[in-house]
């Protein structure tokens, strides 16, 4: 089966889009609508911003779906390392690096977005009802409003307007 997954250009960086990972918490599109269009195709517009304005929004996705990494391989700190690039470009810009560290290296770290999912990222077990145990190793998305069609994963479906 061929990936979905997407990948777009400017001169400077190219930006991966994961769908199988989105969860549509719409950072990208309320923060830089000229290049995170939801309604049109391509939907993301390299040109409709700066290069640094696109590295913050995608920064700033939730869960990952959203990475970048720079053209230039020697900017990369680890060609390929999205999540080196990330913890590079936070440190450029002045940022506190948040990610975890050798004391609690195994400890997943949880978050919650307003009206969203609880997003896991790390290594854990999730444990079903049944007493089937899956591990997770990366970021995932658990539904909380009980609408998604994926349960116990977050789909999106938090999103959509009842009528």
């Amino acid at each position: 089966m061929a990936s979905r997954n997407k990948s777009y250009k400017n001169k400077d960086i190219t930006v991966y889009w994961k769908p199988s990972s989105c969860i549509h918490a719409s950072t990208c599109v309320n923060e830089l609508p000229g290049v995170f269009r939801s309604n049109r195709r391509p939907w993301i517009d390299m040109e409709g911003a700066s290069t640094e304005e696109i590295i913050k929004v995608v920064n700033r996705c939730p869960v990952d779906a959203l990475t970048w990494k720079w053209n230039n391989e020697s900017k990369n700190i680890d060609p390929g390392d999205e999540h080196s690039n990330h913890i590079k470009n936070m440190k450029a810009r002045g940022e506190e690096d948040n990610t975890r560290n050798e004391k609690d290296e195994s400890a997943p770290v949880i978050k919650t977005l307003p009206d969203g999912p609880f997003v896991i990222n790390g290594t854990f077990f999730l444990e079903r009802e049944n007493g089937s145990r899956s591990r997770f190793d990366g970021t995932v998305s658990l539904c909380r409003c009980d609408k998604s069609r994926l349960q116990p994963f977050c789909d999106g479906s938090h999103r959509k307007k009842e009528h």
